[in-house]
Parts: C-alpha cells; structure tokens; sequence
C-alpha cells in the first residue's frame, strides 16, 4: 500500500492570487491610517489645499515658526498671550498687555490653561513698572531678542500681540487696533479645538 497522502496544509492551499489579495488589503489599511495624516502634513508644511473662508481675526501663522523664533526664550506648557514690544512699551503696547490679561480672564473656567506674557526690547518706564507689580501680579515678562524678532516678524517697530501654542508654535499674530472680543473668541476656539495645554 503507498503512503497515506496528508490533505495540504491552509499555507500551501493559499494561492499567488489569495496571497496578493491581502497584500492589497493590508496596503489599503496602512494607507487608510497613514495617508491622512501624511496629507495633512502637507497641507500645513506647504500650505496647498488652505480653504480661502476662515474664522480667525488674526494673522495665521502656519509656517511653523517657534517663540524662539521671535526671540523669547521661555518654557511654558500652557497656552499664551503674548505682547512683543520691539520698542518702549508706550501707550499700544500698554493697551495690548491690558487686553492679553482681560482676554484671560475672559476665558472663565479655561482661564487657567492660558498665561500672558510681556517680551521687551528694553526696560519699561518706571512708573509703569510699578503699575505692572500692583496690578498685572501674573504677568510673565521676557527679554525680548530685537535681530531674532525682525526675521521673524519683519521690519515692525510696532507692539505685537500673539497666541502661542503649548509646545510654543506661533499660532495667531495681532496689531494694536486688534478688538478684545475677536482675540476672546479665537482663543476660545483655539482651547475647545485643543486638548493640549
């Protein structure tokens, strides 16, 4: 009598056909999971496909730039308000650090996700030294680096305000006549779309 002939085992039944088969499919999965976020990369990096509609008052900075581009050295992990004044902190930038504190306050039970800070190219006035101690109690304050900000932000001798992510990626920029409740209103949309910081 020969021998008992054994069935074929499930691996020698598969086919080349079967076999490339699930190779498409584990293709298409990788793809599925991987393809979305290498398009949204993209996106961002090269700034293709940007709807022309948008939500914000501010200027989107969507090129990547950090705090230390702009010439504040600062570790912060929370979200931050921040007034640069590339030169004396006089009357717009005054109001700007006004409004970066009222806007935090603003912000009610998410106040504490968010800080304001003050980056000055020199030493305030005196007096408003002491108007910042009494009355500004949590406001950070920076050395602010003049030829790292001009790359950053051009020529501009005018005080800017900005909203700074939590790992410290410029993410809106505003000039002095920026109103209170646009600034308000962006964060706001910032912090419900984030859950970092």
């Amino acid at each position: 009598m020969g021998a008992a002939m054994n069935p074929p085992s499930m691996s020698e039944a598969k086919t080349p056909a079967s076999r490339r088969r699930g190779r498409v499919q584990l293709l298409l999965i990788v793809l599925g999971v991987i393809g979305p976020m290498i398009l949204a990369t993209g996106m961002y990096k090269l700034q293709f496909w940007v709807p022309d509609g948008r939500s914000y008052h501010g200027e989107l900075i969507g090129n990547g730039q950090t705090r230390a581009d702009l010439g504040v050295q600062a570790d912060v992990d929370r979200w931050q308000i921040l007034v640069t004044a590339p030169k004396d902190c006089a009357v717009d930038c005054q109001q700007l650090v006004y409004l970066a504190r009222q806007v935090q306050i603003g912000l009610g039970r998410d106040a504490s996700r968010a800080t304001h800070a003050l980056a000055a190219a020199q030493p305030v006035n005196s007096d408003y030294q002491a108007k910042l101690s009494v009355e500004y109690p949590q406001l950070q304050r920076y050395p602010l680096d003049l030829s790292q900000f001009s790359k950053t932000a051009g020529d501009k001798g005018t005080p800017l305000l900005w909203i700074i992510d939590p790992h410290g990626n410029l993410v809106l920029r505003y000039d002095p006549t920026v109103k209170g409740k646009d600034l308000l209103n962006d964060l706001r949309h910032l912090l419900k779309l984030s859950n970092i910081g």
